[in-house]
């Protein structure tokens, strides 16, 4: 039985773990991937129903410690996937963000490795803006008394201190492109940053969107503000 507790223990939590790099590494495909979490939460409750059935009616086939760390990994295989669709209720259903919502930064060096993705480059449209508004009512453009250049300079700075791919820097039309690689599905996220000259301060705006996925989970208005959290670190130095 403990044999038995385990082995299923173990299993749920390959199921969901091995998901992420399964899939980053073109080993599956991303139903596959989500097919393996749905699977992993299902041998995780098979698990812990039959731990508590070995401790109530074979407690002498259980010891503290192999009835301990099958708990921990059939509670780690369960949890996961949970809290992931916990925090897709609690966002909206969209994957493109952007601090300017009439007129969003596009995308111009990235969108050709955009050409094959689910989710186009283009701006995802009114229904989208909306849904932000509610959700993320914060997320505005910014205005900085630094000069154009230097905005530029420290956006570039900004994006190689968060690991991000630098792929495209325009100074003329005021743009940076780049790409976010997550660590454990290795979805890619593409950013632009805007800089505009509006006379007395210049204007950015910073578009992130997913290339695949209905949600983000929260993740590309979370990327935005932590690029605005190191722009503004770069700039005071």
């Amino acid at each position: 039985m403990k044999i038995l507790v385990g082995l299923i223990s173990l299993i749920a939590v390959l199921l969901v773990a091995l998901a992420g790099p399964l899939y980053k590494f073109g080993m599956i495909e991303l139903a596959t991937a989500f097919a393996g979490f749905k699977f992993g939460v299902f041998a995780g409750i098979a698990a812990l129903v039959l731990l508590v059935i070995q401790l109530l009616f074979k407690r002498n086939t259980a010891s503290v410690g192999s009835a301990l760390i099958s708990a921990v990994l059939a509670i780690t295989a369960i949890a996961i996937p949970v809290s992931m669709m916990s925090t897709a209720k609690k966002v909206p259903p969209i994957h493109d963000i952007s601090t300017d919502l009439a007129n969003p930064p596009t995308f111009v060096a990235i969108a050709p490795l955009r050409a094959d993705a689910p989710n186009p480059a283009a701006y995802a449209g009114a229904e989208t803006a909306e849904q932000q508004r509610k959700a993320y009512p914060d997320l505005k453009t910014l205005h900085y008394n630094q000069s154009q250049p230097e905005l530029i300079e420290a956006t570039k700075q900004a994006v190689e201190n968060l690991g991000w791919e630098l792929v495209n820097i325009d100074v003329d039309s005021g743009i940076v492109e780049a790409t976010d690689t997550t660590a454990w599905f290795g979805f890619k996220d593409d950013v632009v940053v805007r800089v505009t000259d509006n006379d007395s301060a210049r204007l950015v705006d910073i578009r992130s969107k997913s290339r695949v996925g209905g949600s983000d989970l929260g993740k590309n208005a979370a990327r935005i503000g932590t690029f605005i959290n190191e722009l503004d670190s770069v700039l005071a130095e």
